[in-house]
């Protein structure tokens, strides 16, 4: 089992920057991945972006490619997103998921929420 923390969410101005970051612990030796989505109000769960634990591979999701940047580090079992030049689409809570194979997400975190005003 893995334990995962949110924390850096809250209310920023469109155009301005959140990092989110997400703590593991646990059972990390066996990550395939670690990945952030998002989930709006009154919509689905969304993939927003992810990572590779062992080559740092990241994939993004369309709308957020080239405004949000994800990276982790292996020494803190922590992986980050980077937003900037947010959106008012981009509220939403977002969670953090790690898988041990592609495509399946079997941890995740509480959430955490982010704002963003026009």
């Amino acid at each position: 089992q893995v334990e995962l923390v949110e924390s850096g969410g809250g209310l920023v101005q469109a155009g301005g920057s959140l990092r989110l970051s997400c703590a593991a612990s646990g059972r990390t030796f066996s990550t395939f991945a670690m990945g952030w989505f998002r989930q709006a109000p009154g919509k689905e769960r969304a993939f927003v972006a992810s990572v590779t634990w062992s080559d740092g591979v990241p994939v993004y999701a369309v709308a957020v490619e080239g405004r949000f940047t994800i990276s982790r580090d292996n020494a803190k079992n922590t992986v980050y997103l980077q937003m900037d030049s947010l959106k008012p689409e981009d509220k939403a809570v977002y969670y953090c998921a790690s898988s041990r194979e592609p495509g399946h997400w079997g941890s995740w975190g509480q959430g955490t929420q982010v704002t963003v005003s026009s």
